[in-house]
């Protein structure tokens, strides 16, 4: 069959766009989309829209319908080959008689890494792996930490003006940032499965954390808390989804506050106050949580950032200087050479404001490097630069 990078990139895409509709519906699986095409025309698609529902490649094949036969599937990861919720995909794109599969990125799955792939070529199909794999790493990159780190993929966004400050001396943050900005935390709210925030964040500012609009989003509210009490008031214990807030705590934590927190409705996860973040983050990951998105506050993002738990750096940059103690990373401080350093990923406007999105930069021996949770941690930058070199490789080709 012949095949042509170039429209394999062109149809790849779209599948990614394809996927990221699902983007905070499908936890604990990632966002997948699939695409058939045949004779250069598309004749099928789909996404994968919520856990225990059909894959993307399901939604693709039954579009598709018997004209399946002898076309190309595209799917931005590894058709699963293994009995879950549903049947496994592999099946299905061999009932449909399709002569090639172009897959973006393997399993990140080590008992499912592959296995797929060698079914399908197995059964005499072409598979090519490597079309838009940096970009699909990066969609997938929340389930790869879960499946490898067992914990979820934490980012952590912080509004700031030109000093580095978060608020201004009374601790009033509304609104640093512009419209613009805060339009797209919500677009960032919508693709999580959570929405982290410390007890201060609650204290001063009685916020919602929730998605508007949701588009049927369901997360999870989580609140940091160390010592004091929160307010029963706040919006959180109080609206119709009380039952979507947890609570994390010291064990032995305010009891008779727990007692009513628990009453509204929510959760109160009390922990060892030793690797109590480590530890809340792997109890995130046991609920299937795949991103979590922290909002502040100071406090909160310096301890997340020493913990080595911040997997990716979202900071939209306000054009003021407002003074004052209230800085990003609250009283958290470090010697210069064991500074966390960042790598730049993407700068653009958003409206009158400025968003730069980085990656950490491992330093080891450094506070913030993330000590492995086990043999495979080191797998997810390992994934992530063996999709970068594959996708490399397919538009070199593209070239020539």
């Amino acid at each position: 069959m012949k095949t042509s990078p170039k429209s394999d990139l062109k149809w790849m895409r779209l599948a990614l766009e394809l996927a990221r509709r699902g983007e905070g519906l499908t936890r604990p699986n990632p966002p997948v989309g699939a695409i058939v095409v045949k004779n250069g025309r598309k004749i099928g698609q789909g996404w994968h829209k919520k856990a225990g529902g059909p894959h993307a490649e399901v939604f693709a094949l039954r579009q598709a319908g018997a004209a399946a036969h002898g076309a190309t599937l595209y799917v931005t990861l590894e058709p699963c080959s293994t009995f879950g919720r549903t049947p496994p995909c592999t099946e299905a794109v061999l009932r449909a008689g399709i002569a090639r599969v172009v897959v973006a990125m393997t399993d990140p799955n080590p008992k499912h890494a592959g296995r797929g792939l060698r079914l399908l070529r197995k059964a005499g199909l072409q598979v090519d792996v490597g079309a838009c794999g940096a970009e699909a790493a990066a969609l997938l990159a929340p389930f790869t930490c879960r499946m490898l780190r067992q914990r979820p993929f934490f980012t952590l966004k912080l509004g700031l003006s030109l000093d580095g400050r978060i608020a201004d001396r009374t601790h009033s943050s509304r609104w640093i940032t512009g419209p613009d900005a805060r339009d797209a935390v919500q677009g960032m709210r919508r693709a999580s499965d959570a929405i982290l925030v410390g007890a201060g964040t609650v204290r001063h500012d009685n916020p919602s954390l929730w998605p508007r609009p949701d588009g049927k989003r369901n997360p999870w509210r989580v609140v940091v808390v160390r010592r004091g009490p929160l307010p029963l008031q706040a919006q959180i214990f109080t609206d119709e989804r009380a039952a979507r807030t947890l609570v994390a705590a010291p064990k032995g934590w305010q009891p008779a506050c727990a007692q009513k927190i628990r009453q509204a409705g929510a959760t109160v996860l009390e922990l060892p106050k030793t690797r109590f973040l480590p530890t809340l983050a792997k109890e995130l990951g046991k609920l299937g949580i795949l991103r979590v998105l922290c909002e502040g506050g100071g406090i909160l993002a310096g301890e997340l950032i020493r913990a080595g738990l911040v997997d990716e750096l979202c900071v939209f940059l306000s054009p003021m200087l407002i003074g004052g103690p209230v800085g990003a990373v609250g009283n958290i401080h470090w010697r210069l050479p064991q500074a966390p350093r960042f790598r730049l990923q993407q700068s653009r406007p958003v409206g009158k404001d400025l968003l730069v999105r980085l990656e950490p930069l491992e330093q080891p021996g450094s506070a913030r490097t993330p000590r492995p949770t086990s043999g495979r941690s080191s797998q997810v930058g390992r994934t992530l630069r063996v999709s970068r070199t594959i996708s490399k490789s397919y538009n070199r080709l593209k070239k020539r």
